[in-house]
C-alpha cells in the first residue's frame, strides 16, 4: 500500500532588504503629522488662547469662505470649459484644449502679486482710466482686489485646470448612447450637461474640487498679501510672531481636520451610489460642429480662463522685466537661482527614487502592510507646506537639543543645530509635501506594464531583480521621468515650507519674489517670477504630450 505524497507548496518568496524600505520610508513621512499631533495635545498655552478668543473664528470663517469662493468658480470653470472641448467642433479648439492647462504653470501667489499691481489705485489701470474720464480717486467705483473675494478669483484661475483635466477624461468615456438619448428627448447641450453628463462625471468633478479645495488651504502668499487671515497665516504668526510652537501646532491640526473633513463630507454625500456606464461598446464622441453666435460663446467660454489665468499674468511680468528687471547683478541673482535649481533637483531625485522603491516593492512583494504603507506615504500631499514645515522642525528640534545636552553633559561640546533649520530640513519637508506626486506617477506607469512581461523574464532564466532592471524600468522610464518633472516644479513654486524651514540667509527664487512682492517691488521680483513660470510650463508640456496619445 502507497500513500500518495501531498503536494508540495511552493514557499513564499521572502522579500529583500529594498523591498522592506517602503515601511521606513512611510514611517519617515507619516512623522511630521504625527509630530504635530502629539505637541498639540499638550495643553493650550497663553498664545493659543489668545488666538482662540480674537482671531480664530475669523480665521475659520475665512477658510470656509475661502473655500466654498474657489471651489464654486474652480469646478464651474473646469467643467464647462471642458465640456465644450469635449463634445463640440470650432475655430481654436485643437488650440484651446491645450492652452486651458497653461495657468498650471502660475503659482497663485505670482497672480496675486501681478493683478493688485495692475489694479491698486497707483496701478496702471486705475491711473489709465483718470488720465482718460478726468475722474479723481474716489469718484468711481472700482473693485477691491485685496480682499477674500480677489484671493479667491487668485486661486480660481491657477486652480481650475485640475478640474478640467479629471473632467475632460471623464466627459470623453461617457456611454455616447446615454447623450444622443438626452438629445433626442428635446435636450440641447447645455441641459444635457447639466442633467447627465455632470451627474456621471461626479466623482472626477468631486476629485478635481478636492485638489483645489487642498491647494486653496494650503496657500500662504495669496492671502498674506491680499490680507485676509486664514489657518496658514495663523500658522506662520504663532510661529515666528509668537515663538510658540505649540500654538502654531494646534492651528496645524485644526486646519488639517477642515481639510480632512471636507474630503469626508464629499464621500458620504455620495451614498454609494455609482457612476460607471453600464457598458463599454459605444461609439466614439462625435463633435457638434457649432456656428455663429455659438461658436463664439464657446471660444470666449474657453479663452477667457486662459487670457484672465495666463496671458495676462505674464504677459505683465514680460513688460516688466524688459522695461524694468531685476537691478541685482547677474551674479548676485544667480544664487537664487541655484539654490532652487539643487533643492528641487536633489528632491526630485530623491522623491523618484523613493516612489520607485515602493512602487516596485508594493508590485512585487504585495501585502496589506505595503500597500497601506504607499498609502501613508500619499497623505502628505493633503496637508498644507506650513503644518509640514511645523511637523517637520518639531522632532528635528527635538533631536537637536538633546543631541546637543548629551555633547555638553559628556564632552563640554555644543553641536548646535545639525538637522533645524539645515538644507537637511527643507529638502525632507519637500519630500513629505511631494512624494506623492511621485508615486502617483510611478504606479500609473507600472499599471499600464503587462505582468506577462516580468513573466517572460523570469522564464528567460532571469532573477526578479533583473527583470525588473532589465524589462520594467526602461518601459518606465516616461512615468519616472514624469514624476521628476512634477516634482522638480512643485519644488521650484513651494512657498510657505521654503519660508518657514530654510537656513538663515537662504533664499530661493519663490522667497526672493514674496519678499519683493510683498514690498510692493513687483517690477524688481519680475525676473524670478518669469523664471518660475517657465519652469512650470514642463509639466505642461508633459500633460499635452499624454492628451495627445490619448486620442
Amino acid at each position: 500500500m502507497t500513500l500518495d505524497r501531498a503536494p508540495a507548496v511552493p514557499r513564499r518568496r521572502r522579500a529583500p532588504a529594498w523591498a522592506w524600505g517602503s515601511l521606513l520610508v512611510a514611517g519617515a513621512i507619516g512623522g511630521p503629522m504625527l509630530a504635530v499631533v502629539l505637541t498639540a495635545a499638550a495643553l493650550p498655552g497663553a498664545s493659543f488662547i489668545h488666538i482662540a478668543t480674537t482671531t480664530l473664528p475669523e480665521m475659520l470663517r475665512n477658510s470656509v469662505l475661502l473655500a466654498l469662493l474657489v471651489g464654486a468658480m474652480a469646478g464651474s470653470a473646469g467643467a464647462v470649459s471642458a465640456w465644450i472641448i469635449s463634445t463640440c467642433d470650432f475655430r481654436g479648439r485643437s488650440v484651446l484644449e491645450v492652452a486651458l492647462l497653461l495657468p498650471m504653470a502660475m503659482p497663485a501667489y505670482l497672480n496675486g502679486y501681478v493683478y493688485t499691481w495692475l489694479l491698486d489705485v497707483a496701478g496702471p489701470v486705475q491711473e489709465t482710466f483718470r488720465s482718460l474720464t478726468g475722474l479723481r480717486y474716489g469718484q468711481y467705483w472700482m473693485p477691491e482686489i485685496r480682499s477674500l473675494s480677489g484671493a479667491a478669483v487668485m486661486l480660481a484661475m491657477v486652480l481650475y485646470p485640475y478640474v478640467y483635466l479629471l473632467c475632460r477624461a471623464a466627459f470623453l468615456q461617457q456611454s455616447v448612447c446615454l447623450l444622443e438619448a438626452s438629445r433626442t428627448l428635446g435636450h440641447g447641450l447645455p441641459r444635457t450637461f447639466l442633467h447627465v453628463a455632470l451627474p456621471l462625471a461626479r466623482p472626477a468633478l468631486a476629485a478635481g474640487i478636492a485638489l483645489a479645495l487642498m491647494e486653496t488651504l494650503a496657500d500662504f502668499g495669496t492671502v498674506q498679501h491680499f490680507g485676509v487671515r486664514t489657518f496658514t497665516t495663523g500658522i506662520y504668526e504663532a510661529w515666528f510672531g509668537m515663538g510658540d510652537r505649540g500654538a502654531a501646532a494646534q492651528l496645524s491640526v485644526a486646519l488639517l481636520g477642515c481639510v480632512f473633513l471636507a474630503l469626508a463630507l464629499e464621500h458620504l454625500s455620495r451614498g454609494g451610489r455609482r457612476f460607471h456606464p453600464t457598458t463599454t461598446r459605444h461609439p466614439p464622441l462625435r463633435p457638434v460642429q457649432l456656428r455663429g453666435w455659438k461658436q463664439a460663446a464657446a471660444i470666449v467660454s474657453c479663452a477667457m480662463p486662459v487670457v484672465l489665468g495666463f496671458v495676462v499674468p505674464a504677459g505683465a511680468l514680460a513688460w516688466l522685466a524688459a522695461t524694468t528687471g531685476d537691478p541685482l547683478d547677474p551674479r548676485r541673482f544667480l544664487p537664487f537661482a541655484v539654490n532652487s535649481l539643487v533643492l528641487s533637483g536633489i528632491t526630485a531625485a530623491l522623491a523618484v527614487l523613493l516612489a520607485a522603491m515602493m512602487a516596485w516593492a508594493a508590485r512585487m512583494h504585495p501585502s496589506p502592510l505595503r500597500r497601506a504603507a504607499n498609502r501613508v506615504a500619499g497623505l502628505g500631499y493633503a496637508l498644507p507646506g506650513s503644518v509640514i514645515a511645523v511637523g517637520t522642525l518639531v522632532p528635528f528640534g527635538v533631536f537637536d537639543n538633546a543631541l546637543d545636552a548629551w555633547m555638553r553633559q559628556h564632552f563640554g561640546v555644543s553641536t548646535g543645530l545639525i538637522l533645524s533649520g539645515t538644507i537637511v530640513a527643507l529638502v525632507f519637508a519637500y519630500l513629505v509635501r511631494f512624494l506623492a506626486v511621485a508615486l502617483s506617477a510611478v504606479e500609473s506607469g507600472l499599471a499600464r506594464l503587462k505582468p506577462s512581461l516580468f513573466a517572460a523574464a523570469r522564464v528567460l532564466g532571469r532573477t526578479p531583480g533583473q527583470a525588473m532592471r532589465e524589462v520594467e524600468l526602461p518601459l518606465a522610464r516616461g512615468a519616472l521621468l514624469t514624476a521628476a518633472v512634477l516634482v522638480f516644479v512643485d519644488t521650484m513654486k513651494e512657498l510657505p515650507a521654503t519660508l518657514i524651514v530654510r537656513p538663515f540667509d537662504f533664499d530661493t527664487l519663490a522667497v526672493r519674489l514674496y519678499s519683493l512682492a510683498s514690498d510692493e517691488r513687483l517690477a524688481e521680483a519680475s525676473t524670478a517670477a518669469l523664471l518660475i513660470v517657465v519652469v512650470g510650463l514642463l509639466p505642461v508640456a508633459a500633460l499635452t504630450r499624454a492628451m495627445r496619445r490619448q486620442e
